[in-house]
């Protein structure tokens, strides 16, 4: 039952020079040279996400199907997470971009135009805040303190241990 045994067989279905190993499915030509052309994640952000058919179905030594299901198996997961992902993405992809650009030029309008100059402004007055707070608590807060300080000075806890 193994590979070997039944190459000549297995080639109907899937020739191994066309394998993939890299993960996704064999591409054309003209799809290869669009895909190469750019990174699309160039601060790898979306790492964690280099997923094959090896990380999700395996077969322990002792336990393997036919040689011919274990092929179709892998080869109709690549193109089923190729083409649902192509699918999704062609779905929610341009929704989603405008969506996260609303947000993000929403968010960057707020910082620019009511975070900062708020910001600045109580660093600005901040100081003759320090000025009057601090005239408040010496006039009123620290003698207060003080003087329930000197009450409770002169009580003294003695513990016996019996």
């Amino acid at each position: 039952m193994g590979l070997e045994k039944e190459k000549a067989e297995t080639r109907i279905f899937m020739d191994d020079d066309n394998l993939s190993r890299a993960g996704g499915p064999a591409l054309s030509d003209v799809e290869k040279s669009a895909e190469d052309g750019a990174d699309r994640d160039p601060n790898g952000l979306n790492g964690h996400l280099q997923l094959g058919f090896e990380d999700v179905i395996a077969e322990p030594e002792l336990t393997h199907s036919f040689d011919k299901v274990w092929i179709c198996s892998h080869a109709l997961f690549e193109l089923s997470k190729y083409l649902v992902y192509k699918l999704v993405t062609l779905l929610l992809a341009i929704p989603m971009a405008l969506v996260a650009g609303i947000i993000f030029a929403a968010l960057s309008c707020l910082h620019i135009w009511i975070v900062v100059p708020f910001v600045k402004t109580c660093l600005m007055v901040l100081p003759s805040v320090k000025t009057v707070w601090k005239s408040l608590t010496d006039v009123f807060i620290v003698p207060f303190f003080h003087s329930i300080g000197r009450c409770f000075a002169m009580v003294n806890i003695h513990l016996d241990r019996e």
